[in-house]
């Protein structure tokens, strides 16, 4: 069951909670806000790649996950670091340890509290976009989904909606809020063809001209039971 688990929040992207904390943990820029209705789609892409042009970024962030056929709903948070293209660290400090990690070519879902490693081929499970891979390079966002613009946005944000360009079970819709001062994405939401639901807000986002190739690797060391997720997906 907690395998299951893990890989869902691989599938579905990983999640998210609290509304509050992210109008009051927007990033401080001193961007004026500007009228959605201004900005087309393509204008508002436009500015989301120009801000995340960096090599990296990283960002706390805050989760929510439900699992609807189940009734389950689970929450976390932790701090993610993002590089192009496709590496991604995510360190989860609660409720349980825990890092996913990927270098865009193999997965580890390291377990510090049971010395346990899963790893995987990362295209496996990160392909069209899901477990948020496109974070670590915006501009798969054009290449991997049809957008458009909701028309009912909240204040100070532009809210896209993005539909996968090829069919998938794992995620049917997702949806940007994208900040009108600094074109950061702050909070996501996603659904897969089951009703699933994930949600994440992102806060102190820090964009970084150099990150370390480092955190996108892992050691397996002697003594740590390790596990294949290509062996176990069915299980």
């Amino acid at each position: 069951m907690q395998f299951k688990r893990i890989l869902l929040l691989l599938f579905m992207g990983l999640f998210f909670d609290g509304q509050t904390a992210l109008a009051s943990n927007l990033s401080s820029k001193t961007t004026s806000t500007i009228d959605a209705s201004r900005l087309s789609l393509d204008e508002v892409i436009e500015k989301v790649e120009k801000h995340y042009s960096v090599p990296g970024f990283s960002a706390n962030f805050s989760q929510t996950s439900s699992i609807k056929a189940m009734e389950i709903t689970d929450s976390a948070s932790g701090r993610a670091f993002f590089k192009r293209s496709g590496k991604m660290r995510w360190e989860y400090e609660t409720p349980d340890r825990q890092m996913i990690i990927t270098d865009g070519k193999m997965l580890w879902v390291f377990r510090p509290e049971d010395n346990q490693v899963m790893i995987g081929k990362a295209p496996s499970f990160f392909k069209d976009g899901k477990g948020f891979s496109f974070l670590s390079d915006m501009e798969m966002i054009r290449q991997k989904f049809s957008m458009v613009i909701e028309k009912e946005a909240e204040e100070n944000f532009f809210v896209l909606k993005l539909l996968p360009r090829e069919k998938t079970y794992d995620i049917v819709e997702i949806y940007l809020w994208i900040s009108s001062k600094t074109f950061e994405v702050v909070r996501i939401l996603t659904y897969n063809s089951y009703g699933d639901e994930t949600r994440i807000v992102f806060n102190n986002i820090q964009l970084k001209q150099k990150i370390d190739d480092s955190l996108f690797g892992f050691e397996i060391l002697e003594g740590m039971e390790v596990l294949h997720l290509d062996e176990h997906q069915d299980q």
